[in-house]
């Protein structure tokens, strides 16, 4: 029996393929972007978004010299600079998340997920072991991409998902702050990412962790942590 209660995932080059991130999901909502914007402009949920967005190029002292976000045009021409320069941006995460939802309902999305995910998932539920997500992906893309895998619905597994509302990922508060949340003592969760940069911090705010290394995943610097190539060797 594990020495931890719960784990805490992210999903990238962890649960699914960084592949699947970045040459998929990310250029298909850069495709769909202005066509949904077409669509669902007067939304309020888009609306919501549209405004932290303004809000957003008004405080990033780069835009200065671009033109203000007053049209579907300027709208697409900022969203893509975001997504160029792999901005951590709430508002571009919550758009991108409502283009995902269209294309996975529509059928256009699926998302892969390693082989051994599902059994994991399966082992650590039997045993009461609790399962959630901290990405930096919007909760609701979390939810749709977990929603719709190639292994079927696995949203029955996860309890809490995480984003960048919490806090940065390599900053110890977030992981402090979802400990809080969970009601666990950080030294009862794990934590599984690619990144040493995240896992420092999930060290430093005390949690057990996991250097997560998969086909395709960017070689990380020598590290402290120990490292798996499965979640079979997580028992």
């Amino acid at each position: 029996m594990p020495n931890w209660q719960a784990v805490l995932l992210d999903i990238e080059g962890t649960v699914t393929p960084i592949s699947f991130v970045h040459e998929i999901l990310f250029p298909y909502a850069r495709e769909h972007v202005n066509n949904y914007l077409s669509q669902h402009l007067q939304q309020p949920e888009v609306q919501a978004d549209m405004q932290k967005l303004r809000e957003e190029q008004a405080s990033d002292i780069e835009e200065l010299r671009q033109s203000t976000i007053d049209s579907i045009d300027t709208i697409v021409t900022y969203v893509n600079r975001l997504i160029d320069l792999d901005r951590k941006s709430p508002a571009l995460k919550s758009l991108q998340g409502k283009i995902w939802r269209a294309g996975y309902e529509d059928g256009s999305l699926k998302s892969p997920v390693y082989s051994d995910v599902v059994d994991a998932f399966e082992r650590w539920r039997d045993v009461g072991i609790k399962i959630n997500i901290f990405s930096s992906g919007s909760v609701l893309a979390q939810q749709l991409l977990f929603a719709h895998t190639d292994a079927g619905d696995l949203t029955r597994y996860i309890d809490q998902y995480f984003d960048t509302s919490v806090g940065k990922k390599i900053d110890p508060q977030s992981y402090l702050a979802i400990a809080a949340n969970l009601s666990f003592d950080p030294t009862r969760l794990l934590f599984v990412s690619d990144v040493v940069a995240e896992l420092d911090a999930a060290n430093a705010a005390g949690m057990q962790t996991r250097l997560c290394v998969r086909p395709g995943n960017p070689p990380q610097a020598a590290s402290q942590f120990q490292s798996i190539t499965s979640f079979e060797s997580l028992q």
